[in-house]
């Protein structure tokens, strides 16, 4: 059984998988403002959640693979911190390419013809990029990591895990008007 945290940081999936819905949808339609908005949206969601994994999850499991004998857990030695690097390295990856999306994006906004279909299919092929490589990683997450807290952690850790967790996805930009 997962954690509050990683229950949470699941349904996040789901929501952040919305997101991405809506905005395949407005890009599907050609409504630029919409898929630029959607966009956004979904950066900033997306990067708060890195940020909560970041800051809160990836050390507390860090530390506490560090200090249980882990071969006598689920998890082979060095498992956590192998995952873990893993999992920065696709957020790395999300931001880049959602970065790079957003400076599409703002070309299209700016250039309503010329080589805008030659835009919108590089758009696309980068969420396409993006969303394959989530559906995998958000795998990696909810069969590992996500569970990992609820056998690694004592009842103090995993509540203090998820309100800081809650905390950070809380934290969207102003612009959101949250």
């Amino acid at each position: 059984m997962g954690t509050k945290a990683g229950e949470r940081l699941m349904h996040d999936h789901a929501e952040l998988g919305e997101l991405l819905n809506q905005l395949n949808a407005a890009l599907e339609a050609g409504d630029i403002a919409q898929t630029y908005a959607a966009l956004d949206l979904f950066w900033a969601r997306l990067a708060v959640h890195i940020r909560a994994e970041h800051l809160h999850l990836f050390p507390m499991i860090s530390r506490a693979a560090r200090r249980v004998d882990v071969s006598k857990e689920i998890l082979p030695p060095g498992e956590p911190e192998n995952t873990i690097a893993k999992l920065r390295d696709d957020h790395d990856f999300f931001m880049r390419e959602l970065a790079q999306a957003i400076a599409i994006t703002r070309g299209l906004s700016a250039n309503a013809e010329g080589n805008a279909a030659a835009q919108s299919g590089e758009l696309n092929k980068k969420l396409d990029a993006v969303r394959d490589r989530l559906v995998i990683h958000n795998e990696i997450e909810e069969t590992g990591i996500y569970l990992w807290s609820s056998s690694l952690l004592g009842e103090a850790e995993r509540t203090e895990l998820a309100s800081q967790v809650q905390k950070e996805l809380a934290n969207l930009p102003p612009r959101f008007g949250v």
